[in-house]
């Protein structure tokens, strides 16, 4: 399995960032997926989760300010984020959900005040 995520950067506070997730090795259309993030020094944490079907879970903490959608005619899964706050600022990863695979390298969101 191959999880490649990309579209972080650097952006201030209250912007937006969109996060791109190329998968590969699965049958990406029969998986639940899900973006995770880690901030130094804190552990892994689900942020959301998108089933087969594009029904979407968010953690409270992002509820209402990132969006995840998929395109499983082309195994990508995206992340919009809005809103974004300094606390938002991590490592963030896309996996499948309940059970993830090995993790790839991720991609860094700095959120700056």
């Amino acid at each position: 399995v191959q999880l490649q995520a990309s579209g972080g950067g650097t952006v201030q506070v209250g912007g937006s960032l969109r996060l791109s997730c190329t998968v590969s090795g699965i049958v990406f259309r029969r998986k639940s997926m899900g973006w995770y993030r880690q901030a130094p020094g804190k552990q892994r944490e689900l942020v959301a989760g998108i089933a087969p079907d594009g029904s979407p879970t968010y953690e409270d903490f992002v509820r209402g300010r990132f969006t995840i959608s998929r395109d499983n005619a082309n195994d990508m899964m995206y992340l919009q984020m809005n809103s974004l706050k300094p606390e938002d600022t991590a490592q963030y990863y896309c996996n499948m959900l309940y059970v993830p695979d090995t993790w790839g390298p991720g991609t860094q969101v700095t959120v700056s005040s």
